[in-house]
């Protein structure tokens, strides 16, 4: 490698083309001719006459190295101040978009730092303090960060309260799949971007709700019901409360004890047939969780990893669909630590219940 990180040559380098400019000066104090010493040196004859210069002006010191060169740099106090501005957003800088790129952090830097950087040393600047090249997350601007924050939208009450009865606190949430599956990338000849063909008129959806469910010391578990979207005149496409309240007494069933529900502010998850039937059960206990906040459900991350893993794929019959479904949830049900994994991805925690 010529450049180390950051520009410039490195130590034996420099040492080395140090050391050949010793030699040139030991031939001109001899008297030797440029020719030579350029063709005994294997370098330039302009590069010997240049050394020759200076050595006329300041003897064997002058072809001494001068030691790396000063290339502008950001210390790590700089870049904390950097972080605070990049922290932000690029609105706040005047920028159109929500969008940082190279462009716009060299102008920042150059602006708040004083300190005009290449493109490239821009890049490996982020790149050394954990800086990467990200799809963002979308956000309602009606979440309140605030409740979401302090309270957890009363995740923390249903998990006290979990803990304290030795319930299972179960996750609910519910998603649809089409024949039209997700695009992942894939591998093609330059020029020609890859095909996936699929079902053009078909409208065909399967619904499935779904619950996580957790307790220190049991195996997490994954339950759930799927919905088949019937393409007659007044039938109902989403889940009604009935079947919300035949999920919960299925999961009761086969967790074998008392469950608190967690889930969004949905209509049906507020129907009163499903609150009385809340009331008629001590076994059942439902808490809210905050307006527009899905990144504290768990179930959100089964819903990707099952279009993760069905990215690119063909169905030619709503069956088709059905089966592959089945298959990666099932998938997901064998493998306690991905259930876990989602959880964590929330950044809430079950924790065993504290003794007296």
């Amino acid at each position: 490698m010529r450049y180390p990180e950051g520009g410039g040559l490195t130590a034996e380098r420099r040492a080395f083309r140090e050391g050949i400019r010793l030699q040139a000066g030991e031939g001109f104090a001899a008297g030797e001719k440029t020719v030579v010493i350029a063709k005994e040196l294997r370098v330039s004859v302009r590069s010997v006459e240049r050394w020759r210069r200076a050595w006329r002006e300041g003897g064997m010191t002058a072809l001494r190295s001068a030691g790396p060169a000063n290339s502008p740099t950001v210390t790590d106090e700089q870049f904390a101040v950097l972080e605070e501005e990049l922290g932000k957003g690029p609105s706040a800088h005047g920028f159109e978009d929500e969008r940082w790129t190279l462009a716009r952090v060299q102008a920042v830097i150059r602006r708040r730092l004083r300190v005009s950087l290449s493109v490239a040393t821009v890049w490996r600047l982020l790149k050394r303090h954990g800086w990467s090249w990200q799809a963002p997350a979308r956000r309602a601007l009606e979440r309140d960060e605030h409740a979401v924050e302090v309270e957890e939208g009363g995740v923390a009450a249903g998990k006290s309260l979990a803990a304290a009865s030795g319930a299972w606190i179960v996750f609910e949430d519910e998603a649809g799949f089409s024949m039209t599956p997700p695009r992942a990338r894939t591998w093609g000849r330059r020029g020609q971007t890859p095909v996936i063909r699929v079902r053009g008129r078909s409208r065909r959806r399967t619904s499935v709700a779904a619950l996580c469910c957790y307790k220190p010391g049991e195996k997490s578990r994954l339950i759930h019901r799927p919905r088949t979207h019937l393409r007659l005149k007044g039938a109902r496409k989403s889940f009604s409360w009935k079947d919300y309240r035949d999920l919960l007494v299925r999961a009761h069933i086969q967790l074998d004890g008392p469950i608190v529900v967690v889930w969004d502010n949905l209509n049906t998850h507020l129907a009163a047939g499903l609150k009385r039937y809340e009331a008629e059960h001590d076994w059942l206990t439902t808490v809210r969780l905050p307006p527009y906040a899905p990144d504290l459900n768990p179930v959100e991350a089964v819903w990707s990893l099952a279009r993760r893993a069905m990215a690119n794929t063909a169905f030619d019959t709503p069956d088709d669909l059905d089966r592959t479904l089945r298959r990666e949830l099932r998938r997901i049900q064998l493998r306690p630590h991905l259930i876990d994994g989602c959880l964590t991805a929330t950044g809430l925690a079950i924790n065993p219940p504290t003794p007296p």
